[in-house]
């Protein structure tokens, strides 16, 4: 009996010994404290499996609290916390492959700075391993690198070759769009190609409700600057299921992706909004009401906008969470940015807060500096102090063509903000706009590679673009025409458009790619493709049939446009006078309208705006060009209420031409000023000529109102019934001034819009007669004589020419 208790008691002494003591009294801690207080208490008995566990815990009490909650610093000055940065470098050889990224991981995430000696032999010890590390490890790693901004370093370089080596074993979509945006910027294009096919295998193969995994795709290809269209579909439709589960945060990241990538989904924007309001009430903390503030902003309506205004303005607890906001060194200069950026949306006024906000956006990264220029530019500051010229003079030299646009767009800002500018330019604006005229001119000299111009100009815009660089951008589009193929297509033909620029060698270049490879292009990317043909009315055989390529690709898949996109593609296909019959149906159904309807107040304002005019254009154009669809005209009111809004005063020119145009026909009361016709023509000027080509006097006339504004109306009626107000062989004369808008920016070449107003104001019984801005005020116009000749010769010529 004795000997049999003696046996088990040696057992229990041996499983006492054999038991890990301080790593259970480590894993039932539930605060840093209790943490920091076992690490003191056995710090001759810490082991690297302590030190792991202990660093990892201090990493995940953080990381379950909300940001503002966070106590990191308070961890990082703890005397317990040197301790075990001490153990796990004296221990950094007695660490596996899985523990020494953990570590690496976790006290980065502790803010350890990057050159501590700590972090710098993590990182030498994990490049020895890199080889053999699993891939979970490998994506981890790749994470800790890019905190410490070596995404373009060597290391990552290896990386990005084991990816690509390995890249079919990889079954994990967390793990492999991890390392799609850690490697990003090192990326090929085949590798890009690889990678975005890899990513849509496993997409399908992965729980839906993994919303971060799509995400990361997004981020992937905002990273490589290439809109992956069936991708993007396939991500959305995936984080358009998970709506309800996304915080403010995650909508307003996905939001600014989608935005960069000029990626537009109503259902997803409809979705996000309607979840946002459900948070309003929740977003209780200064962290969750910012990130609210900002992904709601620019989707609010005008209601939900006065709100916001009420809340910052009135509220004093509310106003207080904006102000600790600023003061939180938490929040990043790019964060803060975007704060800004929704004050600026919502004309929010508070000089106090914008000073606090100056001056956290003046802590960037040089990287940051173009960023800062642009959201500082929105604050209301006279002018800039010396410290931010000169971090834009240093870091021009290594600016893109979008940068260099950005900059010269905000120093017209300065200059028209500076007291001095009444007198001349300040020096130093000139001098820096003299250094970006000459970086732009030699990046477009150098440049050897369409696609990646082609990104640098997406978003430029602005006098001095144009004024500067554009001469010298065209032609090197055209010394890079071999290099357009069906997938930068698109994105050439919008920079066209938006330049306002008719090259009929690139466009035609444009076409024959479209044409032989539209079946390629994404069917949404037809209405960037054909946009320049119609807007800049470039009518050749090959345009022609770059139209019905376009509408066959685009035809099986109507359904599928956003809606605001499918009234802009319509509307520039009827500039070119192409009316598909089923494109026009589906626009003008009850269905499709209401969800434009609901679409449109999801829509920034000046798209809201700009689809709206959109949509009476062409159900104008189809009422005057098809009458067969019998489509209803039924922007009446939204006309007059256009109007209403848009009286001005009479300009100069139009004087001049209203009193010669007097002159030319007998009297002031032969011509009238400003006429709105049927369907909301403003007319610059009209008179009427009787069978015997005499003016007629409107005194005798009952067809015409004189309204409001001093407007000239049609009266109320069909169109044939007021055509028959005339008499026999008499005519009305639309006498319209052309200016520089109407035009082509290289050429007198009519644009297509000035074209289509032509047609329909035949259409409703006009002689249309066209004033060209050039013609008008050539030399040899210089002189009122010349000026009535040449108006009797436009008006008086033989009817039949």
């Amino acid at each position: 009996y004795l000997e049999r208790r003696r046996f088990y008691s040696i057992k229990r002494a041996v499983r006492t010994v054999n038991r890990d003591q301080v790593l259970e009294q480590l894993r039932v801690c539930s605060a840093e404290d209790q943490v920091f207080d076992v690490v003191g208490r056995n710090k001759a008995k810490l082991t690297v499996g302590h030190v792991g566990c202990a660093v990892g815990m201090l990493w995940q009490f953080q990381r379950e609290k909300p940001q503002l909650l966070r106590t990191v610093e308070l961890i990082r000055s703890h005397p317990q916390f040197l301790t075990l940065r001490v153990l796990a470098e004296n221990k950094i050889s007695l660490m596996d492959d899985l523990m020494l990224v953990d570590m690496l991981y976790s006290f980065l995430r502790l803010n350890v700075d990057p050159h501590d000696s700590l972090v710098q032999q993590l990182v030498s010890e994990a490049w020895l391993r890199i080889d053999r590390f699993p891939m979970a490890s490998l994506s981890k790693f790749a994470i800790c690198l890019n905190d410490q901004h070596l995404q373009h370093s060597p290391l990552m370089g290896r990386i990005t070759s084991i990816v690509d080596q390995r890249l079919s074993c990889i079954d994990d979509a967390r793990i492999l769009t991890t390392l799609m945006i850690s490697m990003s910027s090192l990326v090929s294009t085949r590798l890009r190609d690889a990678l975005i096919s890899r990513a849509d295998h496993l997409l399908d193969a992965m729980d839906p409700s993994q919303y971060n995994n799509p995400r990361r795709v997004v981020q992937f290809l905002r990273n490589v600057k290439y809109s992956h269209r069936p991708l993007l579909e396939k991500c959305n439709q995936i984080l358009l299921c998970n709506v309800p589960r996304l915080d403010a945060e995650n909508i307003g990241i996905i939001m600014g992706l989608y935005q960069s990538l000029q990626f537009n989904n109503c259902d997803f924007r409809l979705a996000v909004k309607e979840r946002l309001i459900e948070l309003i009430d929740s977003s209780t903390d200064p962290f969750s009401f910012t990130k609210l503030f900002v992904a709601l902003a620019p989707l609010a309506s005008p209601d939900i906008r006065e709100r916001f205004v009420s809340l910052l303005s009135l509220e004093e607890n509310t106003s207080r969470k904006i102000y600790q906001i600023s003061n939180l060194h938490v929040y990043k200069p790019v964060e803060v940015a975007r704060v800004t950026q929704a004050l600026y949306l919502l004309q929010y006024q508070n000089p106090e807060l914008f000073t606090k906000l100056r001056s956290i956006l003046m802590n960037v990264f040089p990287y940051e500096v173009i960023m800062l220029t642009r959201v500082l530019s929105m604050l209301p500051c006279p002018r800039p102090d010396e410290a931010l010229t000169s971090r834009v003079e240093a870091v021009v030299m290594q600016c893109n063509l979008n940068d260099l646009n950005t900059i010269s767009l905000t120093i017209a800002k300065w200059v028209r903000n500076d007291p001095s500018y009444r007198h001349s330019t300040p020096s130093k604006y000139v001098r820096l706009l003299q250094t970006l005229n000459r970086c732009g001119h030699q990046r477009l000299q150098t440049a050897d590679r369409l696609d990646l111009v082609l990104e640098e100009l997406k978003f430029v815009s602005g006098e001095w673009f144009e004024e500067m660089l554009l001469e010298e951008t065209m032609a090197m589009l055209q010394r890079m025409m071999d290099q357009i193929n069906w997938t930068n297509v698109p994105e050439l033909s919008l920079f066209l458009t938006k330049m306002n620029c008719l090259c009929p060698l690139l466009m035609d270049h444009i076409a024959r790619v479209a044409i032989k490879d539209i079946d390629k292009i994404h069917y949404s990317a037809t209405y960037a493709t054909l946009l320049p043909f119609s807007v800049l009315n470039y009518d050749s055989a090959q345009a022609d049939e770059l139209y019905d390529a376009c509408v066959q690709r685009f035809t099986p898949h109507i359904t599928s446009f956003d809606p605001h996109l499918l009234v802009l593609l319509a509307y520039a296909l009827a500039v070119a006078d192409c009316f598909p019959e089923e494109l026009v149906r589906r626009i003008f159904s009850i269905d499709f309208l209401g969800k434009l309807d609901s679409q449109l107040e999801t829509l920034p304002d000046a798209l809201n705006m700009r689809t709206r005019l959109r949509l009476m254009d062409l159900n104008r154009a189809v009422c005057l060009e098809c009458p067969e669809f019998q489509v209803p005209w039924f922007h009446e009111r939204y006309c007059q209420q256009l109007q209403k809004k848009g009286h001005g005063s009479i300009s100069p020119m139009q004087q001049q031409i209203h009193k010669m145009l007097g002159e030319v026909l007998g009297g002031i009361n032969f011509v009238r000023l400003s006429v709105v016709t049927p369907y909301f023509y403003t007319v610059d000027f009209e008179c009427m000529l009787d069978s015997h080509r005499q003016p007629l006097a409107y005194a005798t006339q009952s067809s015409l109102q004189i309204s409001d504004g001093e407007k000239a109306h049609w009266a109320t009626g069909s169109l044939e019934k007021v055509k028959d107000e005339l008499p026999p062989g008499a005519q009305r004369v639309s006498v319209d001034f052309l200016d520089s808008k109407s035009f082509c920016k290289n050429s007198h070449h009519m644009k297509g819009e000035a074209l289509m107003r032509k047609r329909h104001l035949e259409i409703l019984g006009y002689r249309v007669i066209q004033i060209p801005h050039f013609e008008w005020n050539s030399m040899e116009l210089s002189t009122p004589d010349a000026w009535k000749e040449y108006l009797k010769k436009k008006i008086f010529r033989d009817l039949s020419s």
